[in-house]
């Protein structure tokens, strides 16, 4: 994907081909969080994408493992089994849902740092601990842009379930809805979000990316259309801001977005607190 005509913007720091690499980067996984983070919020599943970054560790140990020179394939594959044992686990299960993504969690990112750590090794994988939001190539570019046209296309056929599972699954299951059907499909593709990005955001941030946007959203919008668009709208406004900031700062890109979405939340909470 060629980026040179960003390069005629009167914005210094598009000059340099990894800053426009890492704009258009943005621009496409902005609307992936903003989007999703939505329902994470609505069923209150922040702990299970929390789990699924953690999981991505062990993820990458397997794919290592397979002797893959590119191991997110194999991220992709465990996080959606992974995101998939969580819910059947969740819905068979005695334990309550906290308790069952806290031993899920602990154990993925123990296996992963025993497996990743044999020899030494473990240093070379730090990048997928924080992330790096400026080494986003051309070909990365258009793997987010399909996984963008794919969530688009999965939003507007399964969105009148979503809402009304996420409302309430009693009232969803009235109405004829396959509930686990769309409960699963939904983990997947929060599974194979976190799997994508988790090497320009991080394990560390890659939760909180999907949570604030839509929490800040959620403090001040009157309605459901609301929620969204803002949603979008704070996550585009803190991942261009945090990455100028981070240009000029010479911080890490990934912690400013992050930190410029909590500035967000505070400001729409105080918002609140006033009315």
């Amino acid at each position: 994907m060629d980026t040179s005509w960003l390069s005629v913007l009167p914005l210094p720091f598009l000059q340099y081909e990894f800053m426009r690499n890492a704009f258009l980067g943005i621009l496409l996984i902005a609307p992936l969080f903003g989007l999703s983070g939505t329902l994470v919020v609505s069923n209150r599943l922040s702990f299970y994408s929390d789990a699924l970054g953690h999981s991505a560790l062990a993820g990458i140990a397997i794919g290592t493992l397979l002797g893959l020179k590119d191991p997110i394939a194999a991220l992709i594959l465990f996080s959606i089994l992974f995101g998939l044992a969580i819910t059947v686990v969740k819905n068979r299960g005695r334990a309550s849902t906290d308790t069952i993504l806290g031993i899920f969690s602990a154990s993925a990112v123990a296996l992963g740092i025993a497996l990743l750590s044999r020899r030494g090794g473990f240093a070379k994988y730090n990048r997928y601990l924080v992330g790096d939001l400026l080494s986003i190539q051309p070909g990365d570019l258009v793997v987010l842009a399909l996984a963008l046209a794919g969530l688009v296309l999965f939003w507007s056929l399964a969105y009148n379930s979503l809402m009304i599972f996420s409302i309430n699954p009693a009232l969803a299951r009235s109405k004829g809805i396959r509930v686990r059907l769309v409960e699963y499909a939904f983990m997947a593709i929060i599974a194979i979000l976190v799997a994508l990005s988790i090497q320009w955001v991080g394990t560390l941030l890659i939760n909180a990316l999907l949570i604030l946007p839509a929490s800040a959203a959620r403090n001040i919008a009157r309605d459901v259309r609301q929620f969204h668009i803002l949603s979008l709208l704070f996550a585009w406004v803190s991942g261009v801001s945090g990455l100028i900031l981070s240009y000029y700062l010479d911080m890490a890109s990934g912690a400013t977005i992050v930190l410029c979405s909590a500035a967000l939340f505070a400001l729409t909470y105080a918002f609140t607190e006033k009315r």
